[in-house]
């Protein structure tokens, strides 16, 4: 293996350089979500059924999912400049194919496409981002893309949103052109005299075969199980037991072979373990927040999708303000202090969601929002920071690239969890409000006569649906309560750690 470079690379201007890495993550992390909201609009375009368009989110996921463990390999394969301005121009490529895409299928194999060549683009950036900053200032750098991807998916859907209500739904893939052409551009040269040796290393078919089918599959499982009733149908059953027994393999013959494509001996640092462990299941727990609360916001407690977007958007304050102050001061102190301090703060903003009630008001939902925000702030970094920091120099881009692919996995078992929980536990709850409701009850005749006239059927109707917004109330209470002890378990989590936690920077050479 080779040794890395003694003398570190400077570019001639690392503030510019900062600005183009963070041009593509934010690019990057905002079209994981900014589709989201166009979907009806792109799916009567196109003459294709709802069913048919979440594919648009689903294709840039699995492939998107099997493309981030390889980040390593490509690395020590192109070199990590190489990789990057690779990558983002083919981004960049990608979108404006999405942006002319005449049908459906075409628009679901581009976005596939734009997924696949996105996997490697945040983790090469975080480990380019580290090799060119003093290790007093790497706190900073990784500070900022934490900042990066907390505003870019808030601001996904608000921007999807406008793109496609002001002009047409292709912009939502058009706007990246500029940006990664530019962010390319900039990168390229400042960073294109970094000394970077490359390998040729053996391509282990087997590993990529059974990475691509077990992660591909087991991301539809996830992405579709809600909508196929799980293990109710045939297809489900199928595509999980093509899953886990690719993935038994996959394991079985990474941990084996010489030259692995995905290089699960990282987990052998206790940092890097424990560090992925907190952070997949803290991403998790968040994950399942974000995608709980908008649901219910418009569901039942009756609000658009503008008055929940800006009930939950108060999150991203703190980060915001507070996130740089975060990178430059946050060593002065115990980075599993602060962590330990992030959970409780998100324990606590769970629990005071678990009281809940459908009559909330706007102030107590984003005030729980803006709180929360403050835990973000405060777990993030100094998790990727913990994350990193027994990995050597060399290996920056290859954790990152396979902890990444485990958070996400993480976010997707949360949302698919989440969401079954929510419709199952409220299905519970339905049963057991409604099980004396009979014409013959006192007590329902008399809520029937509130709320109309007599046996009148409208007023069954009404209370029938007054019975079920309130069991998929307190089913979002109970999920909630959950989360609160997940975040405060995870505390023991993070103390199995050990410091020195400063992170090291992105290796000059590929290995």
């Amino acid at each position: 293996m080779a040794t890395p470079n003694p003398i570190p690379f400077r570019p001639a201007n690392p503030g510019l350089t900062t600005v183009g890495l963070s041009l593509a993550v934010f690019m990057q992390v905002l079209d994981t979500t900014i589709a989201n909201v166009s979907l009806p609009t792109i799916a009567g375009n196109l003459g294709a059924s709802a069913d048919q368009a979440t594919w648009v989110i689903t294709s840039f996921a699995v492939s998107n999912a099997i493309a981030l463990p390889l980040t390593g390999f490509l690395a020590r394969r192109f070199g990590e400049v190489r990789l990057f301005v690779a990558t983002t121009l083919l981004f960049v490529f990608a979108s404006f194919l999405c942006g002319i895409a005449q049908s459906m299928t075409m628009l679901i194999a581009f976005r596939a496409f734009q997924g696949a060549v996105a996997g490697p683009m945040y983790p090469v950036t975080q480990s380019l981002l580290l090799s060119i900053y003093p290790p007093e200032k790497r706190s900073q750098a990784l500070a900022l893309l934490v900042m990066v991807t907390i505003v870019a998916p808030i601001a996904g859907p608000i921007l999807g949103g406008w793109i496609t209500d002001s002009y047409s739904w292709p912009w939502i893939f058009f706007v990246n052109v500029p940006v990664g052409v530019l962010a390319a551009l900039v990168v390229y040269t400042q960073m294109r005299g970094r000394s970077e040796q490359v390998v040729r290393p053996k391509m282990d078919y087997v590993g990529l075969a059974t990475l691509v089918i077990g992660v591909g599959a087991l991301q539809i499982v996830l992405d579709k199980g809600n909508d196929e009733d799980w293990f109710q149908s045939n297809f489900i059953i199928v595509t999980a037991i093509v899953s886990a027994v690719a993935l038994a393999v996959f394991l079985i013959w990474e941990l084996t072979d010489k030259e692995p494509i995905v290089d699960l001996k990282l987990f052998r640092h206790n940092n890097f373990a424990f560090g992925t462990i907190a952070m997949t299941m803290a991403y998790g727990a968040f994950f399942a927040i974000n995608v709980l609360i908008p649901q219910w916001l418009q569901r039942y407690v009756g609000y658009t999708a503008t008055w929940a977007g800006l009930a939950a958007s108060p999150i991203g304050f703190l980060p915001i303000l507070l996130t740089p102050f975060v990178g430059r001061y946050i060593n002065r102190v115990d980075l599993r202090f602060s962590a330990s301090a992030a959970f409780c703060v998100m324990g606590l903003t769970s629990f005071i969601r678990s009281g809940f009630y459908l009559d909330v008001d706007f102030h107590h939902v984003a005030m729980a929002q803006f709180v929360q925000g403050l835990g973000v702030t405060f777990f993030l970094m100094p998790l990727m920071q913990i994350m990193l920091s027994d990995l050597q120099p060399n290996e920056i881009a290859s954790g990152t690239g396979l902890a990444t692919f485990v958070r996400n996995l993480g976010g997707s078992f949360a949302a698919s969890i989440t969401n079954f929980m929510w419709q199952h536990r409220a299905i519970v709850h339905h049963a057991q409000l409604s099980e004396h409701l009979t014409p013959f009850d006192p007590a329902t005749q008399q809520a029937v006569a509130t709320i109309g006239q007599g046996n009148d059927p409208l007023a069954y109707r009404v209370l029938e649906r007054m019975i079920d917004s309130q069991s998929y109330q307190i089913s979002f209470n109970e999920i909630f309560h959950m989360l609160g002890y997940i975040f405060l378990s995870l505390i023991v989590v993070i103390w199995f750690a050990r410091p020195p936690f400063t992170a090291k920077g992105g290796g000059a050479a590929a290995h």
